[in-house]
């Protein structure tokens, strides 16, 4: 199936790809259907969250265990039984991207993450209950793999 997007043109994407965010994401509740579109180059961590019927709505999203090392969470139990989650192995967890003009200024939110069963192809965005976290975590000023100073 072939869908328009902003950032990538009209790409080819598989069906069973596509994740049912059943609840939409905040601010975007009408939304239900996206796609993971991954950069294949490995040492570039950005990927995109992009609407299927919405070529203007993407995310910009991380694997947030790729960049800090630390970022630990617990799925509330709620989470688990809307997102019909059985195994760990199952699930996919990334985090939105906020690019301000000032690069090093980027942040992501920690306290947010995307939590996507792929056995089952639905994602939501889960609000923890964690103080260690915010919504919008400095990407840049950290020993990590993107460029700590």
């Amino acid at each position: 199936m072939k869908i328009k997007t902003r950032n990538f043109g009209e790409i080819e994407i598989e069906k069973e790809k596509i994740i049912i965010f059943e609840e939409g994401i905040p601010a975007f509740e009408e939304e239900k259907e996206f796609i993971i579109i991954l950069n294949e180059d490995k040492e570039n961590p950005f990927h995109c969250l992009q609407s299927i019927n919405n070529q203007d709505l993407s995310f910009i999203v991380i694997n947030p265990f790729e960049i800090f090392s630390d970022y630990d969470i617990l799925l509330p139990q709620t989470a688990i039984n809307k997102l019909k989650i059985e195994k760990e192995e199952d699930i996919n967890i990334y985090t939105i991207v906020v690019i301000p003009t000032d690069m090093k200024k980027m942040t992501t939110n920690l306290l947010g993450p995307i939590v996507i069963n792929t056995k089952e192809r639905l994602g939501k965005q889960v609000i923890l209950d964690d103080e260690r976290y915010t919504t919008k975590h400095f990407i840049f000023n950290q020993d990590s793999k993107v460029g700590g100073e």
